[in-house]
Formats: C-alpha cells, sequence, structure tokens
C-alpha cells in the first residue's frame, strides 16, 4: 500500500491534474478508451500483470486492456548498426504502431491510451511524434521513462538510444511550438517518476558501470516540459509504473477523479494464460509447461499435476482453470533450457499475460547442487527501503545495502543435501518452493507478484 509521503504527493499532484486536465473532460465510465500497454527494455506484457488486475477492480473493461510482447526487447548497443537478437528505435516504433492498428479495428475505437514503462516510453514518444500517432493517441502515462537519456557523456556509447547525446534523443526532445514543449501537442501527457531512487535517472554513473563518472542527468531526468510530470516518493525505476502509487497516479490522470482502490479485488472464476518464451520474447516452440498446486508453506505438490500442455508456435501454455487460493509450481522445460520451477503466490484474479521465460545456469553455478532464484520483476529490492529475506538472509545474497539497483538474489546450494524448501519474503509476500538439481539443469524460481 502507498506510504503517507505516497498518498501526500498524490494528493498534490492530484490537484495540478485536474487544474491541467479541466479544460479537457476524461471519458466518462462507459466510454473508456482502449489501453495499450508497452513494456520497457528487455521485459514482456507480464510486468503489466497488476496494473491491469487495478484497472479492472476499479471498472476498466478487460477487453479494454492490451499488454503486448515486443520481439527482441532488448535495445541495440549502437542504435545504427544491426544486432542479432536487438531491436533498433525505429524496429519498436513500427512494433507499436502496427499493435494500435490492431486495437483500433478489434475496438472499433478511434483512439487509444498508451501507458509505457522505461524504453517503452520513447517507443511511445517516437511512435507519436514520428509515426503517426498523435492523430489516434489520447492520453500517454510514461513511468521511469529516461526521457532525457540515463546518459548525456561526450564520447561515452553516444550512438546508444539511452544516451542523452544520441540523434535519436535530440530529435525527441527538439521544443515543439513557441513554449518550447518537449511532447507532441494534441496528446494529453502524464510522467511519473521517482524523487531520487530511480537507478537510471542518477547523477553518478554507478548503475551503468561507472561509479564516480558524472552522467549529467539528474533525478528529475523523466520529466518532459509540457507535460504533467508527478514525483512518487522512493519508488524504484519499476515502480514508476507497476506499484500501487503509480496507478493512483495514472487513474486520476485519466479519469478526472481518484481510484475506488488500489487493492485488486479477487474473481471467484480464475483462467490463466500467458506465453512460454525465452528472453527475445518468442515462443518456446516444442517446450512444456506442466503446473502443481503446492502447498505455500513447504513448496510441496498437493498431488498430480493440474495443467499440462506442449508449446506450439503461439508459446500459448494455457487457458488453466485456477483457484485463486492456492500457490502453484510452473514447471517450464524446453529445449536447450534445461527445466525451470517457477513458485507463484496465489493468483486472485484472471490474467493473459503469465508469461513464463526459463532460467539459465550460468559457469559461477558449476560447484552448485542447487539454484535458486528470487526475483521480484515489477520492483527492485531496497535494503534501505524494504523488508525481506532469503532463504534466512538478509539482505538476499548481491543485493546492496544501498540504492534500489538490484531486481533479484542468486543462492547456490553448495552442499550435497536432501531435496529441501527454500522460501523468499519481501514485504509480506512469501514464496517456498523446493531445490532440484542442478546437475540435471533444473533451476529453482521464486517469482514475487508484487
Amino acid at each position: 500500500m502507498p506510504s503517507r509521503r505516497t498518498l501526500l504527493a498524490l494528493g498534490l499532484a492530484s490537484t495540478a491534474m485536474l487544474t491541467a486536465c479541466a479544460t479537457a473532460p476524461s471519458p466518462s465510465f462507459s466510454e473508456r478508451l482502449p489501453i495499450v500497454f508497452m513494456h520497457g527494455n528487455g521485459d514482456s506484457a507480464a510486468l503489466w500483470q497488476t496494473t491491469i488486475w487495478r484497472f479492472e477492480s476499479n471498472g476498466w473493461p478487460r477487453n479494454r486492456l492490451f499488454a503486448i510482447d515486443q520481439p527482441y526487447p532488448l535495445a541495440r548497443d549502437d542504435d545504427t548498426v544491426a544486432q542479432p537478437g536487438r531491436s533498433s528505435t525505429a524496429d519498436s516504433a513500427a512494433f507499436l504502431k502496427a499493435e494500435v492498428e490492431k486495437v483500433l479495428k478489434a475496438t472499433g475505437a478511434s483512439k487509444v491510451v498508451l501507458l509505457g514503462n522505461s524504453r517503452g516510453g520513447n517507443t511511445i514518444r517516437n511512435y507519436v511524434q514520428n509515426g503517426g500517432g498523435a492523430t489516434v493517441v489520447s492520453h500517454v502515462v510514461l513511468g521511469g521513462n529516461p526521457a532525457h537519456g540515463i546518459w548525456a557523456v561526450k564520447g561515452f556509447r553516444e550512438n546508444n538510444e539511452f544516451s542523452g547525446l544520441s540523434a535519436f534523443m535530440q530529435q525527441l526532445n527538439a521544443p515543439k511550438g513557441p513554449n518550447g514543449d518537449e511532447v507532441t501537442p494534441g496528446v494529453k501527457w502524464l510522467t511519473l517518476r521517482s524523487d531520487n531512487n530511480d537507478k537510471y535517472a542518477q547523477p553518478d554513473g554507478l548503475w551503468i558501470g561507472v561509479p564516480g563518472q558524472p552522467t549529467n542527468i539528474g533525478f528529475d531526468g523523466p520529466a518532459l516540459k509540457g507535460a504533467t510530470n508527478v514525483v512518487l516518493p522512493r519508488v524504484d525505476h519499476r515502480e514508476t509504473s507497476f506499484s500501487p502509487a503509480a496507478f493512483a497516479a495514472t487513474w486520476q490522470f485519466l479519469t478526472g477523479e481518484p481510484p475506488r482502490s488500489t487493492a485488486i479485488a479477487a474473481e471467484t472464476n480464475v483462467v490463466l494464460d500467458g506465453r512460454a518464451v525465452g528472453a527475445e520474447n518468442l515462443s518456446l516452440n516444442g517446450g512444456q509447461v506442466t503446473v502443481y498446486a503446492v502447498d505455500p508453506a513447504t513448496g510441496a505438490r498437493r498431488g498430480n499435476a493440474v495443467h499440462s500442455k506442449n508449446i506450439g508456435a503461439d508459446g500459448r501454455w494455457g487457458p488453466f482453470s485456477a483457484r485463486g487460493d492456492t500457490a502453484y509450481e510452473f514447471v517450464l522445460s524446453a529445449p536447450g533450457y534445461g527445466i525451470t520451477h517457477i513458485y507463484r503466490s496465489a493468483f486472485p484474479r484472471s490474467s493473459s499475460v503469465v508469461n513464463l521465460r526459463p532460467e539459465r545456469l550460468a559457469a559461477a553455478d558449476a560447484s552448485a547442487n542447487a539454484v535458486v532464484v528470487f526475483t521480484r520483476p515489477r520492483g527492485y529490492f531496497d535494503a534501505q527501503r524494504d523488508t525481506m529475506r532469503f532463504d534466512g538472509q538478509s539482505p538476499p545474497p548481491g543485493v546492496p545495502p544501498k540504492g534500489s539497483g538490484v531486481s533479484s538474489s542468486r543462492l547456490r546450494v553448495a552442499a550435497a543435501e536432501p531435496q529441501r524448501a527454500v522460501t523468499g519474503e519481501f514485504n509480506g509476500e512469501r514464496i517456498t518452493g523446493l531445490t532440484w538439481p542442478a546437475a540435471q539443469q533444473h533451476v529453482t524460481v521464486l517469482e514475487l507478484t508484487y
């Protein structure tokens, strides 16, 4: 739940947003526009799961919420040079344009709302400014968008799309109109940023591998002239889009009023689906997903598999009728990847973006008898802010004592020991899974939802 400071910040922001939108009424409850969610660098549609749940819980129709998976979601090292398994800024904008056209055709709507996290925000800006999006986009919300780059250092990777000195970034931020706005006119813009806890909006180059080097980017790097700019205290880079506070600010901006609740309302009938994909968001064609109900306290399976499916060209592993009060183990096997055991908390609502990615064993895992990964896809671990423990260790292995820069922790069980339970805890969410033999290419993943 949002802290008192966050609620205060949102209250102040709400006043500003209501003033900004006074001359342009937002859609009524019966006229909800389709929303297209664009993920960030290396990510997938799955990260929008809880945001979609919050929209649904407040009455936005499920059939008007579209989270999309970009193939090759990692940016090129040099945006001007083709790179296997990577996408350019032009690739990303073309992909988004095609997806928006599909949504408009499917819904019959004349306009859409676009929500983007991190790199996805610059994809949206590029599409709206240069790809014709301005005629079909009503509102844009950008969370943690590196709007002025992650660095702006002469001679340092200047052709990378995250360099504030790149031709791409310079063109995006060129003044528009007599006021010198950085956003395309005719569209309503909201940016959400952290006060000082976004790893990609830092004056020091620690998180880009050059500690002590000034980045020439400030904490306010994601803000844009001409947009409504809101600060969310202490959120990390991903929480600028996926936290309850980010949802509350987004709902306020889109509707002109606060949401009824940032809590996720439970459903009676829960149906889960998603894609089994590799890091390039391509289908693990030929893989298999098997699902088991598990005891949330021990990770032990409660009987035989409750669902199993071979993965085809579309990557879909469902649909699966789940219980909203049950924790599950998803076993994902695919050629070239080994076997990944993904343990998840109970799902309170249906979701079609439960994407499953395999975890590879690394060279450093060679001597381990078991490997367990504790991961938080929708945020980072912050030892100064969060209450967390992984197999009894706090902070978890690899989490620095300061800063929100790590979203996963890796435990290598070196001793030969019987299969045992391993628990990860984070701010009240608790996931327990079992160790599996690394020698047989098994990896355990404890994946947080919140």
